[in-house]
């Protein structure tokens, strides 16, 4: 694993999302989304958060403020990858189907009727997604666990046979997905996004040249994050009573997601901010997994982190610490 040139000064609380040729940072008081279009050239949108000392209650409480986060960071992390991926429409595809509207006198009507045609479809994709991720990551390993006779009398074994499985499955998706060139793109976004944080985390100026320099590897992503949820529910499920089957074991899974999802988010916090053996162990495998997730950004991705985290960092440095 490549190392920082540099020394990290300090933890930022400033964290980002790849998307469709570009990036969300999300800081305390602001967040950002840069993107290249088509034409070269950098869009950047930025909007106000409250992830700073006058958040909500229930985003700040141990075990609770996990969920509520993860659940923000995937609404947002989907909301601005649909938004980025629009971006790259180019005026000459939008205006073919706009002609062929006004020569049939329907414009209006049918751009009101795409309009809903591509809500329907996002909220489809949304939806599918969810189910997808449950199917191959909680429903899958337990019912092939469960196809090994009388294993539902070793409730322990069962659960570490059903973590490794999931974790396998989610190993191959990343690297099948990895394969599609969009894909691979999103995973350079990814590591200059990474790369980018780094160097604002060394108190250096942002510039390509910094950056460059950096580790693309970060024990606070979130594939990091995820791998801690795998590692939790197998410790969670050796406490499930032994019997039951792989149905209702998913059932229970999913109803204790919530709580593990708690559980995980305060582990990253702890690896965020703690370097001893504990926290090295347990950042292990998600750092790892960023060899798959992350790749070696060209300087015009840099050029687009630099852009996206540029607004987010707030004035006052105590309101930016990890």
């Amino acid at each position: 694993m490549s190392k920082n040139k540099t020394q990290e000064k300090f933890k930022s609380k400033i964290g980002g999302q790849a998307l469709v040729e570009g990036i969300m940072m999300l800081g305390p008081q602001k967040g950002a989304m840069a993107c290249r279009l088509p034409d070269g050239t950098i869009d950047l949108e930025v909007w106000d958060e409250n992830n700073g000392k006058s958040a909500p209650w229930y985003r700040k409480v141990p075990l609770v403020r996990g969920c509520f986060n993860f659940v923000t960071s995937l609404v947002k992390g989907y909301k601005y990858t649909m938004k980025s991926a629009e971006k790259q429409i180019t005026e000459e595809d939008e205006e073919k189907p706009d002609s062929a509207a006004e020569s049939s006198g329907k414009a209006d009507k049918d751009s009101k009727g795409s309009d809903g045609i591509t809500d329907v479809i996002m909220t489809l994709g949304a939806v599918f997604g969810v189910v997808l991720a449950v199917v191959l990551f909680v429903a899958l390993p337990k019912f092939l666990v469960g196809l090994i006779p009388d294993i539902e009398q070793h409730s322990i074994v069962q659960s570490v046979l059903e973590g490794i499985v999931k974790i396998l499955i989610f190993i191959g998706y990343m690297v099948v997905i990895g394969l599609m060139k969009d894909i691979r793109r999103q995973y350079m976004y990814h590591g200059a996004e990474h790369k980018t944080i780094a160097c604002h985390e060394a108190e250096l100026p942002l510039t390509v040249e910094n950056i460059r320099g950096q580790s693309r590897f970060h024990k606070r992503c979130g594939t990091s994050f995820i791998f801690i949820v795998l590692l939790v529910g197998i410790f969670v499920m050796c406490f499930v009573p032994k019997g039951l089957l792989w149905w209702q074991r998913t059932l229970i899974s999913f109803g204790a997601l919530p709580f593990v999802v708690g559980i995980s988010y305060e582990f990253i916090r702890l690896a965020g901010t703690h370097d001893n053996i504990f926290t090295k162990i347990l950042s292990a495998p998600g750092l790892a997994m960023q060899r798959i997730t992350t790749r070696e950004p060209d300087d015009s991705m840099i050029e687009i982190a630099i852009a996206a985290l540029t607004p987010c960092i707030p004035e006052d440095k105590e309101e930016d610490k990890w």
